[in-house]
C-alpha cells in the first residue's frame, strides 16, 4: 500500500475538481424548471450548500452530496477529508448532521482492496466523531478514484441559514485559514514537509461543527463553506444572493504560512486559474496587488472553513463560538456593504 499514490490516479484533486462556476452555471441554465413545493425551503435559486425541507414546524432536513477525486495519497487520510468536507454543508445549513451513504467509484483493477478500504474506513472515522452512522451507500468501477458521502441532517426551519441573508454593514469572519489547494499542488510536486502535510491535514479534518451553534444566534445573518470556488467565488454567491456588494481586507486574511511561501513562488491550482476566468470580472484587486493574492482568493479549498456574515455586535460573539466549539481561531476578514454584487480586495 505504501508504494500507492492515489493522487497519480486522477487528473485533478479534491474541491479543485469541480466543474467551473461559469460553466456550471451554463450547464444549468439548459436545465427546465422543476417543482417547486411550499415546504422547499432552500432548492438551486441561490447556489447554496444544501437543499432544505420542512417537514413541520420544528423540522426541517438538509440534504447534500459531496464526492471528489483523491487530495492526497494516503487512503484513509483521502477518506477523511471527503467525508469532513461533505458534512461542511449540513452544518453550513445550520444543521446537525443525522446520518451519511457513503458513494465510492474505485479503478478495482488498480486498487487493492485493503486500499479501498482504508478509503472507506477514514470516511467512517469522520462519520463516528460527527456521531453519525454511515448508513449504505452504493458504489461503482471507475476509471478514476471518487470518495464522497450523501449527508442528511436536521435544522430547525426558523434557524436555517442560508447565503441569502447577509445585511450592508455585516461583518465577514472565516473560520478557517486559506490555501489548501496550493498545498494539494505543492504535494503533487513533492514540495511539502511532513510538518507542512500535517498541518494540510489539521484543517481538512476540522468539522465545522460550529454551524449548528451559529444558527442559534440571531445576529448571524448568512452562512456559506468556502471550497472549490474559492473564497472569491463563495463570497460572490453571498452577494448575489444577498444583493450587496463584499469589501475584504487583505492584510487581515488568514493563510497557511506554507501555502502563501508557495504561492508566492507562483506554485497554484488549474482550478485557481478557471476560477478567476468564471468570475474574475466581478472582483477588483488594487492595481499594486500581488499575483499571488489572486491565486488565494481564487483557491480552491477542500474542506474550507465556514464564511459567516452576522451584525457587527454579534462579532465577539461568533469568534468566541468558533473557539469553544471547535478550539481555532476564526478571523475577521471584512463586511458587507451596499452596492452591486461585486467582492472588493482593499
Amino acid at each position: 500500500m505504501t508504494d500507492i499514490r492515489l493522487t497519480q490516479f486522477s487528473h485533478g484533486g479534491g474541491c479543485g475538481c469541480k466543474i467551473a462556476p461559469a460553466l456550471l452555471a451554463n450547464m444549468l441554465s439548459a436545465v427546465p424548471p422543476g417543482l417547486l413545493p411550499p415546504d422547499l425551503m432552500v432548492g438551486t435559486e441561490h447556489s447554496d450548500d444544501a437543499a432544505v425541507y420542512r417537514l413541520n414546524d420544528s423540522q426541517a432536513i438538509v440534504a447534500t452530496t459531496d464526492f471528489f477525486t483523491p487530495v492526497v495519497d494516503d487512503p484513509h487520510d483521502f477518506g477523511r477529508i471527503a467525508a469532513t468536507n461533505a458534512l461542511s454543508d449540513v452544518y453550513a445549513m445550520g444543521g446537525t448532521p443525522i446520518l451519511a451513504l457513503a458513494i465510492v467509484g474505485m479503478p478495482i483493477d488498480k486498487l487493492p482492496a485493503e486500499v479501498i478500504g482504508r478509503i472507506l474506513e477514514g470516511g467512517a472515522s469522520v462519520c463516528r466523531a460527527a456521531g453519525i452512522p454511515v448508513a449504505g451507500g452504493h458504489s461503482i468501477d471507475t476509471l478514476e478514484p471518487i470518495y464522497g458521502l450523501v449527508a442528511l441532517g436536521v435544522v430547525d426551519p426558523a434557524k436555517v441559514k442560508t447565503n441569502a441573508g447577509a445585511q450592508a454593514g455585516d461583518t465577514l469572519i472565516l473560520s478557517k485559514p486559506l490555501g489548501v489547494g496550493v498545498l494539494s499542488a505543492g504535494l503533487k510536486k513533492g514540495l511539502l514537509s511532513a510538518e507542512q502535510y500535517a498541518e494540510m491535514l489539521r484543517w481538512t479534518t476540522t468539522l465545522n461543527r460550529v454551524g449548528a451553534r451559529l444558527a442559534e444566534l440571531p445576529g448571524v445573518h448568512a452562512l456559506t463553506d468556502v471550497t472549490g470556488f474559492g473564497l472569491a467565488g463563495h463570497l460572490l454567491e453571498i452577494c448575489r444572493a444577498s444583493r450587496l456588494g463584499a469589501e475584504v481586507q487583505a492584510t487581515q486574511l488568514p493563510f497557511l504560512e506554507a501555502a502563501l511561501a508557495l504561492a508566492q513562488s507562483g506554485v497554484a491550482t488549474g482550478a485557481s486559474n478557471r476560477n478567476w476566468a468564471s468570475y474574475g470580472s466581478a472582483v477588483t484587486l488594487a492595481a499594486d496587488a500581488p499575483a499571488h493574492l489572486q491565486t488565494l482568493m481564487t483557491d480552491p479549498q477542500t474542506s474550507g472553513g465556514l464564511l459567516i456574515a452576522c451584525a457587527p455586535q454579534a462579532e465577539q460573539e461568533v469568534l468566541k463560538l468558533v473557539r469553544e466549539v471547535q478550539g481555532n481561531d476564526a478571523w475577521v476578514v471584512g463586511r458587507m456593504m451596499q452596492g452591486e454584487a461585486r467582492v472588493t480586495l482593499r
